[in-house]
């Protein structure tokens, strides 16, 4: 048999094992030296993180599919490499090359060599299109119960149709530089539906743009730095908002508690020929005030990712939302903290439950008095996103025939 894209799809494989069978994080996986893609070059390791994100994004309808040509469960690993198939499949893949592969990845496992000849016979009574009947993959239970609640079920149906899309990759872009040819939505982001090699577009050598989703481009849109502002950016890495304030000529401060996280951002700045001051350590211990503005992306659940995060419905469960929400409100009271009288602070989080957004704004405001909500005219936002509060909820299904946004609540906060 051909070895072409064996190593790939059998690292492919390995992802999802590690997301469905050991409950990791793809974040975590893909940064493990002794993970899947441990010894694979960078082509090899970007197309088996594509075709597990892909995978993912189907297991439900994919199962349905098997279930009829399983009279029991297989092995963990026939079983992914079965779904690994048939979302090739649905994918347009050419059957010969998805079906010898598969077939290969389960002769060589320890102790599923017997089973070759199954996922053969399996895979040959796949049809043609075999996902389009099918209805997309639904969200887990404890996440879906309060979505529809809050939203219908409707709104959520259409949340679950465009995460089981790849998404478009969006750029928030520099005026005066060279950009790739894509779609300008209208917040002023640029939407790429196949980008392909970012690093060989143009304005990515000169730093005439970065990659960040529409949505959470926005929070400073929100914030409005002014030029020498001393802004502070609580929780920064990855970096692209430090990017927008510091592009908007503000006098950043990025902290965060995780420096492999910010070596990313520091490598942003360098390549965009930004200046910010970068701080490693822990919001809480961080004690320096005066600023004018702060913004504040607290750690949540991460609900609102799930189309560029597949794997999140499969490692969490709801469970770590007390302590999240605990946090993120005592994150807001130290923020204040770091605040000048009159300046402001963004707090936003890119979750779509109310616990981590509309409830944490009226829980702020009743603690402390004195603190006005503002809400600020920003280009490309429908009236509709905005809450009666004054905060701004953001959604999956929001340009859903586009390939929708991430999810986020965010809101101004004016300090007395």
């Amino acid at each position: 048999m051909a070895a072409e894209g064996l190593a790939a799809r059998a690292a492919a494989v390995g992802l999802m094992g590690a997301v469905l069978g050991e409950g990791r994080l793809l974040a975590q996986v893909l940064t493990d030296p002794q993970g899947p893609l441990a010894g694979l070059g960078p082509s090899d390791r970007a197309r088996a993180q594509r075709l597990a994100t892909a995978a993912l994004r189907q297991i439900e309808p994919v199962d349905k599919l098997l279930e009829k040509n399983l009279r029991k469960a297989p092995p963990r690993l026939v079983l992914n490499a079965l779904r690994l198939a048939v979302t090739e499949l649905a994918m347009g893949g050419a059957a010969h090359g998805v079906v010898n592969a598969a077939v290969e990845i389960v002769r060589r496992g320890n102790r599923t060599g017997h089973m070759a000849g199954l996922v053969n016979a399996v895979l040959r009574q796949v049809p043609e299109h075999p996902l389009a009947a099918l209805p997309p993959q639904r969200l887990p239970r404890w996440l879906r119960q309060p979505l529809v609640h809050v939203y219908g079920r409707e709104a959520v149906a259409l949340i679950e149709s465009v995460q089981a899309k790849a998404p478009p990759v969006d750029l928030t872009l520099r005026p005066g530089f060279d950009t790739p040819e894509g779609a300008l939505l209208p917040t002023g982001s640029l939407r790429l539906t196949d980008p392909g090699q970012l690093s060989t577009l143009p304005g990515y050598a000169t730093g005439g743009w970065w990659v960040q989703d529409a949505a959470a481009a926005l929070a400073v849109g929100l914030l409005a730095p002014q030029k020498g502002e001393k802004v502070l950016d609580l929780c920064a890495a990855p970096g692209g908002k430090t990017l927008q304030l510091a592009a908007a000529g503000a006098e950043v401060t990025a902290l965060d508690i995780s420096e492999p996280r910010l070596g990313r951002l520091r490598e942003n700045l360098a390549r965009t020929n930004l200046s910010a001051r970068v701080v490693t350590g822990d919001a809480f211990f961080f004690t320096e005030g005066g600023f004018d503005a702060v913004l504040l992306d607290a750690p949540c659940s991460a609900t609102g990712t799930i189309r560029r995060h597949p794997d999140l419905p499969f490692v969490k469960d709801g469970s770590e939302l007390p302590e999240l929400t605990d946090l993120q409100a005592r994150m807001l009271d130290h923020a204040l903290t770091l605040l000048k009288p009159g300046g402001r602070l963004v707090f936003c989080t890119c979750s779509l439950l109310p616990e981590e957004g509309e409830a944490q704004l009226d829980a702020v405001l009743a603690r402390h008095t004195g603190l006005t909500v503002e809400r600020v005219a920003l280009p490309g936002v429908d009236d509709a996103w905005w809450t009666a509060s004054g905060g701004l909820r953001l959604r999956p299904d929001y340009w859903s025939e586009a390939g929708g946004m991430d999810g986020f609540f965010m809101v101004r906060l004016r300090k007395a």
